[in-house]
């Protein structure tokens, strides 16, 4: 077999970025659901919006913010800060592109999940 590495570029969607920013977000332990992004009507234009994730990506950079919705008992800071690692490895490991800054919004406790 060849070991020659192919040439070409490869492409990923931004809706790929998204749904592995979300995922990871929502495998760190307190966290509940995604928050719709705040912003009125500029977030109707604005991919994952209603998704809870903001992506700008910088050549091989991507910064993420997103917006979450926690449990109650949860410690909101040490959450915000695991979602933060957990992100960042996931852009890394997973789609290979450098995790630029990650912006964690938590818009909101549950009490009640159900």
């Amino acid at each position: 077999m060849d070991s020659t590495p192919a040439s070409g570029k490869i492409f990923v969607a931004p809706g790929v970025l998204i749904t592995v920013a979300k995922l990871a977000a929502l495998s760190v332990p307190g966290v509940l659901r995604m928050s719709p992004v705040p912003g009125g009507v500029n977030r109707l234009f604005r991919l994952g919006a209603a998704r809870g994730v903001r992506l700008e990506t910088a050549g091989e950079s991507v910064s993420t913010e997103l917006f979450l919705v926690v449990q109650s008992d949860a410690d909101v800071r040490d959450v915000a800060r695991k979602v933060q690692v957990e992100v960042s490895r996931a852009i890394t490991e997973i789609i290979g592109l450098k995790a630029g800054e990650i912006i964690v919004h938590i818009e909101d406790i549950d009490s009640n999940p159900s």
